[in-house]
C-alpha cells in the first residue's frame, strides 16, 4: 500500500500547484505501476515550486512561449522543443515558471520499481543512483512509450488496461535507465522465447484467472521472470503482448460459452468471460472474430 501512496504522491503534488484541472488524468484509475496527467490549456501562465516524491517523466507536445525550469543542478531559460523529455528525479525540488499556453504529459514512476528493473535487467548495485536529473532528451522510443501512456489516458479504460499500464511502466524504465545512464540490459536466452513447460505453467494460469485481473507481474512471477523479461519472451513465444492474449483467452471462452448454452444472456456471458462490462466485451469479439456476439449467437444456432 505505500507503494502505492508514494506514486500518486508525484501526480497529486503537481495537481496542487496547477489553478485548474489536468486535460485527462489516471486518478481513480487505480493504475499500477504508474500515474499520469496531461495539461492541455491556453493562456495559462503560472509559477510554482513543488517537491516530488517519485520519479517524474515530463514529455512537452506545445511549449509555452517562456519558461524557466530549475532543479537538481538543471535551469533551462528558454522553451524546451515539441517532443522533449526531462526527467525529473525523487525527492527534487522544482522551480517552474512559464508564459503562454501548456500542453506537457507528466508520468510518474515508484522509485522502488525502477530501482528493482535497474537491479534486475542491468546489474545495477542496489546502492547506486539509478537516474540522473536530465532535460531536453529526445529518445523517440521513451517517447513513444510516454504517448501510449497518453493514449490510454484518454482512452477512458478498458479490458487488459492493467495489464497493458504495467507493461508501459515497465518499458518506461527499460528506456529511461538505459538512455540516462548508458547501461546495457543484461542478454536473455538466445531464442529469446519462453521454454515450452514455463509457457505451459503461464498460460494454465491465466485460464484459470480469466474471471479476475491477473496482472503482469503475478504472470512473471509464475514463470520466475522480470515483468520485462517475461513480457519479451511471452511476446516472441506467443506472438501476443500478454494483456493482448488475456484478452483473446477471454473471446476464446465466450465463443464456447455462446455455442454451449445460447440460452445465457450476453451480459452474462460477458461476466464469465472475464470482462467488466458488456460494451467491452462486445468491442473486442467483433474485433477479434469478425462478427458481433449475437450475429455469432444466432450463426450459432443454424442447424
Amino acid at each position: 500500500m505505500q507503494r502505492e501512496e508514494n506514486s500518486l504522491k508525484g501526480i497529486e503534488a503537481l495537481q496542487k500547484n496547477f489553478r485548474f484541472a489536468p486535460f485527462a488524468t489516471s486518478d481513480r484509475r487505480r493504475w499500477k505501476g504508474l500515474r499520469a496527467a496531461r495539461y492541455r490549456k491556453s493562456l495559462a501562465n503560472g509559477e510554482f515550486s513543488v517537491s516530488v516524491a517519485t520519479h517524474m517523466l515530463v514529455l512537452t507536445i506545445r511549449p509555452a512561449e517562456k519558461m524557466d525550469l530549475r532543479y537538481e543542478g538543471v535551469k533551462r531559460d528558454i522553451p524546451l522543443p515539441p517532443g522533449s523529455i526531462a526527467m525529473v528525479p525523487a525527492g527534487s525540488t522544482v522551480l517552474w515558471h512559464r508564459q503562454g499556453s501548456i500542453d506537457t504529459l507528466f508520468i510518474s514512476l515508484e522509485p522502488s520499481q525502477v530501482a528493482r528493473i535497474a537491479t534486475e535487467s542491468f546489474e545495477f548495485d542496489p546502492t547506486r543512483t539509478v537516474v540522473p536529473p536530465v532535460v531536453g532528451l529526445n529518445v523517440p522510443e521513451l517517447r513513444s512509450a510516454m504517448l501510449a501512456v497518453d493514449a490510454e489516458l484518454r482512452a477512458g479504460g478498458g479490458d487488459g488496461e492493467q495489464l497493458l499500464v504495467e507493461s508501459l511502466a515497465t518499458i518506461l524504465a527499460v528506456h529511461l535507465i538505459r538512455h540516462t545512464t548508458g547501461a546495457h540490459r543484461l542478454p536473455v536466452s538466445a531464442d529469446g522465447v519462453l521454454p515450452r513447460r514455463k509457457l505451459r505453467t503461464v498460460m494454465e494460469y491465466i485460464m484459470e484467472n480469466l474471471e479476475g485481473s491477473p496482472t503482469l507481474e503475478q504472470m512473471a512471477a509464475v514463470a520466475h521472470l522480470s515483468p520485462y523479461h517475461f513480457a519479451r519472451q511471452f511476446k516472441a513465444s506467443t506472438g501476443l503482448a500478454p494483456h493482448q492474449y488475456l484478452i483473446s483467452c477471454r473471446i476464446e471462452r465466450a465463443q464456447h460459452l455462446l455455442r454451449k448454452n445460447d440460452e445465457l444472456q450476453l451480459a452474462e456471458v460477458a461476466l464469465r468471460a472475464g470482462f467488466s462490462d458488456q460494451s467491452k466485451f462486445s468491442f473486442h469479439f467483433k474485433r477479434i472474430v469478425g462478427v458481433t456476439p449475437r450475429q455469432f449467437l444466432l450463426s450459432a444456432r443454424i442447424p
